[in-house]
């Protein structure tokens, strides 16, 4: 039995990840502050089912308290680390900048620095696809040039990979971080883009497509992911970045087409201009996840929208 510390613990892959953890028999400490970026409810209901084991602790605290974060580590010396605590989105990185810096800066300095003294085996750190930026060689993979960001967000995900391989090089920790290429699947947050997408198809309210609909993501499907950071947390490595996507992508106008095929409704389609940040692509190579790490994925996005407006639909 591993004691698995989370921080993001009751958002969509944290809580996600614990649940899985749980089943299998490990101890898992979940830390969360419950911020307002969404309905705070939504994440408590992500960890209802959690709470009734009797090994998981949860801790309702910000990163950003660096006392709180060491008071914390000092009580339960977790074997494990995995970092998933952050501001999230581009767009509202681009009207918030301080705050993301100061949340996925400074507040993963302090998981870092509470790891450097507590020293847990290793840490599995969340990184994201927008460090690749505007990047047209697709696919990405990992040892591409990834120093040009293009939205507050990327630059702090892009720092947080530099702040990892520096405590790895000064320190000896072990870390991996993973790159996620747009996760959906039950528990997505509300603001991203197939929940919202899946909400206005069911209301009959315009959907907003930004520029012609041509852009086009590689969609990962939450059970693949949550597999993926399963193996993460048995196999520590000294320093390594990992994309976890699905090796396949689908243009925004056919992700509509494909919600409104399962709700069973006609979309409405409002078209906007290009949003600042956007990339026109991401692109997953996952060939070093699946020799290092078995990482296999096997749920299609047609299949994975399928059961997401299952879940959607019991909301």
């Amino acid at each position: 039995m591993k004691s698995v510390l989370i921080t993001g613990a009751a958002g969509f892959i944290g809580s996600s990840l614990a649940d899985r953890l749980l089943e299998r028999g490990d101890r898992v400490i979940a830390v969360d502050d419950f911020n307002a970026f969404y309905d705070p409810q939504i994440k408590r209901k992500n960890i209802a089912e959690a709470l009734i084991y009797p090994n998981y602790t949860l801790y309702e605290a910000d990163i950003c308290d660096e006392t709180r974060v060491r008071v914390i580590f000092d009580s339960e010396s977790p074997d494990v680390v995995v970092h998933l605590a952050a501001r999230a989105g581009v767009r509202p990185s681009i009207e918030e900048p301080n705050l993301y810096h100061r949340v996925n800066v400074m507040g993963s300095q302090h998981i870092l620095d509470a790891c450097r003294t507590f020293k847990p085996t290793h840490v599995v750190f969340a990184s994201s696809s927008s460090v690749y930026g505007g990047s047209t060689r697709v696919p990405f993979i990992e040892d591409d040039p990834v120093s040009g960001p293009i939205s507050p967000y990327a630059a702090t995900k892009r720092m947080n990979e530099l702040q990892a391989h520096v405590y790895s090089h000064l320190y000896g920790m072990k870390v991996s971080l993973f790159r996620f290429f747009t996760v959906y699947g039950p528990r997505q947050r509300p603001d991203m883009a197939i929940h919202k997408f899946a909400r206005l198809i069911d209301q009959g309210k315009p959907v907003p497509m930004f520029g012609d609909g041509s852009s086009r993501r590689d969609y990962t499907y939450i059970d693949d992911v949550v597999y993926g950071l399963i193996q993460a947390v048995d196999t520590p490595f000294r320093y390594e970045i990992f994309n976890f996507g699905e090796n396949s992508t689908t243009s925004l106008k056919d992700l509509i087409a494909l919600l409104a095929k399962h709700l069973g409704k006609e979309p409405v389609i409002e078209q906007l201009p290009d949003q600042p940040g956007d990339v026109p692509i991401t692109y997953a190579n996952i060939d070093k996840a699946k020799r290092l790490l078995g990482y296999n994925p096997q749920f299609s996005l047609d299949e994975g929208i399928r059961r997401f407006v299952e879940w959607y639909r019991e909301l």
